[in-house]
């Protein structure tokens, strides 16, 4: 089952990517994306591992970003491939039937092309600008996000991401989405665990 609320950690300053995840969770998140950019694979193996721990003791799901090597490496929970990063096809052959595979989209034929394959989720956006990206595929709106949900012929579940704020989760919802991906939203807030309750209270998830 593909959980309606991903949570993404990021670079920050004052908090680990392992620390992050651990608020997350405490504060009721049950799918967390690791997601290090521009590190060795030593510190990606370290803090993949000691976020893995800290999703078993709540029992969340872990999902490794790009890193399909790290997510074998230690068995987490999937991976999630963005449009540069390793084909779904080749992240199957190596992880096998198990684990997770999600991956990203910005239009329709992206979505096709993906849809043939064998992968769980499409991770659709943005939704909005965002600062987590450095090259951004050009933004869907709440427009862009209801004509690909109602054009889609397939039943991969589809997570809305960038930007996404509380107050937007329940018209993207209207639009056909399975659910949302966060990061900056939480991530750059002062109280995070008051974001991922407002969060989960439109989703209707109960922490």
């Amino acid at each position: 089952m593909i959980s309606r609320f991903h949570y993404i950690t990021q670079d920050i300053p004052g908090y680990s990517h392992t620390e992050l995840a651990e608020i997350a969770c405490k504060n009721g998140v049950q799918w967390v994306q690791l997601r290090l950019k521009e590190v060795n694979y030593d510190l990606w193996l370290k803090t993949a591992s000691e976020t893995l721990e800290i999703c078993k003791k709540y029992n969340a799901r872990l999902i490794i970003n790009d890193n399909v090597e790290v997510a074998l490496k230690i068995n987490a929970d999937g991976v999630h491939l963005g449009a540069g990063d390793m084909s779904p096809e080749k992240a199957r052959k190596i992880l096998g039937y198990g684990p997770i595979i999600g991956a990203t989209a910005n239009t329709m034929d992206d979505i096709e092309r993906l849809s043939q394959l064998e992968i769980d989720y499409i991770g659709l956006g943005p939704f909005r600008f965002t600062s987590t990206k450095k090259n951004l595929s050009p933004v869907l709106g709440m427009e862009g996000l209801k004509k690909i949900s109602t054009s889609l012929k397939h039943n991969v579940p589809l997570v809305a991401i960038g930007g996404i704020k509380p107050e937007d989760v329940e018209e993207i919802l209207s639009t056909g989405v399975h659910g949302i991906a966060v990061s900056s939203a939480i991530n750059m807030a002062e109280d995070k665990g008051k974001v991922i309750k407002a969060f989960l209270d439109k989703l209707n998830i109960k922490n």
